[in-house]
């Protein structure tokens, strides 16, 4: 939402055409390229992964929001298969509105699992991918580790130099 600058977004709540926005991390120069979601402007995000090293699918762990976009004809489904199709080897998922799940545990591995699933049937080594909850609208692990889920003790990913780890988003963009 931060990154959506056109009166239609804001209003929509949705992001219409992609956005920039530059930070540095310790490891990297980052340019976040914020590319829309609905499917109404999938040739936005198309145009916006061709760009991309890494992709950060964010995922709502809201009840019936991640059923929708894992389903058959899903956007999470789809994003996932396109970046993959276009190049982007290096995925993070963020499962987002941990918040409106009350911070549930099981809602997250239920997540994790089913994603994990689906990634590696596009060609994606779950491995290989750093899971995260967090809640964007607080905060929650987004640069700092989230009192609010003390049953999360970090994310793991195998990688040539071997396992990273992390707890936050912050820390998987860096890894």
């Amino acid at each position: 939402w931060v990154l959506d600058k056109l009166k239609a977004e804001r209003e929509r709540g949705i992001t219409i055409d992609i956005a920039l926005w530059k930070f540095e991390t310790p490891r990297y120069m980052v340019t976040v390229i914020d590319a829309p979601g609905h499917r109404d402007f999938i040739k936005n995000m198309i145009t916006g992964t061709s760009q991309a090293d890494c992709a950060i699918l964010i995922i709502a762990g809201g009840t019936g929001e991640f059923e929708a976009g894992i389903s058959k004809d899903g956007q999470t489904r789809e994003h996932a298969l396109l970046a993959f199709t276009l190049g982007v080897r290096q995925l993070i998922v963020a499962v987002n509105k941990m918040d409106t799940t009350k911070w549930s545990e099981d809602r997250f591995n239920e997540i994790v699992k089913e994603t994990s699933n689906f990634i590696k049937k596009v060609g994606y080594n779950p491995k290989a991918v750093a899971f995260v909850p967090i809640s964007g609208w607080h905060g929650d692990n987004m640069l700092e580790e989230s009192s609010n889920m003390p049953w999360f003790k970090g994310w793991t990913k195998e990688t040539k130099a071997g396992a990273v780890k992390g707890k936050t988003l912050l820390d998987a963009i860096d890894a």
